[in-house]
């Protein structure tokens, strides 16, 4: 039975290093004030409950690499196809269960890599791959519910190369330049922020996030934010 007030899971896990604990608890506040009835979740069990995915109406994805079953990410699938919304940000969403083409079909991109800063600045740390970049809306991002309002900004963080598909609509991307010390020729861009719809359900997917300081710039908050309440069933029923 479908309870009075909207129902988000928050489901965390995976690699430590993107604290899905602390980044989680960021945006937990922000949904109970929105009315959700929020549920949290250290496993992706919960994919394969039918009846849980039914009474949810947003899912909010940390989970970093990991595995999920192939019962899991079904169950998942399904509940997005049903109506439940999805999102998530960085390598919680966009780099989660590699093994898994399925769930790669779902969201539409998967993260590749991060570029690192020149060799002789490398200290073996995460810093390695922190480079001062901008994250740039397009034009269907700056009409966007999601987006709109936002102007073009800048980062000093892991920036995100995402192989995705067309079926993505592309709200922000960030473009990797040609350095000395890496192979490609020509500058690359990739998508940042992105939204899919997947039969009745919704998804809103951003790549910056690495730790709470990045979630807690203004426009990856706002971005955020405004992800789950676009993706969640109480607007995608609409």
């Amino acid at each position: 039975m479908r309870t009075t007030h909207p129902t988000a899971l928050v489901v965390r896990g995976g690699w430590e290093g993107h604290r899905p604990i602390e980044t989680t608890d960021v945006f937990i506040p922000f949904l109970k004030s929105n009315g959700y009835t929020v549920r949290v979740s250290e496993s992706t069990d919960v994919y394969a409950d039918p009846d849980l995915m039914a009474d949810t109406d947003l899912i909010v994805q940390c989970v970093t690499m990991s595995e999920a079953t192939a019962e899991q990410v079904s169950g998942l699938a399904s509940a997005v196809a049903a109506g439940t919304g999805f999102t998530g940000w960085h390598g919680g969403a966009a780099d989660s269960f590699r093994a898994s083409a399925d769930y790669l079909h779902l969201v539409g991109g998967q993260f590749a890599a991060h570029p690192a800063k020149e060799p002789a600045l490398r200290r073996g740390t995460a810093a390695d791959s922190f480079l001062p970049h901008t994250v740039q809306i397009t034009p269907l991002g700056r009409e966007h519910p999601v987006t709109a309002g936002i102007e073009d900004f800048t980062l000093d963080t892991e920036q995100y190369w995402v192989l995705h598909d067309d079926l993505i609509d592309v709200l922000a991307t960030t473009t990797h330049p040609v350095r000395p010390w890496h192979p490609w020729q020509r500058p690359v861009t990739s998508p940042a922020v992105w939204a899919r719809h997947w039969g009745a359900g919704r998804i809103l997917i951003t790549t910056p996030g690495h730790d709470v300081s990045v979630l807690e710039n203004p426009n990856v908050t706002t971005i955020v934010r405004r992800g789950m309440l676009w993706a969640s069933r109480t607007a995608s029923a609409s």
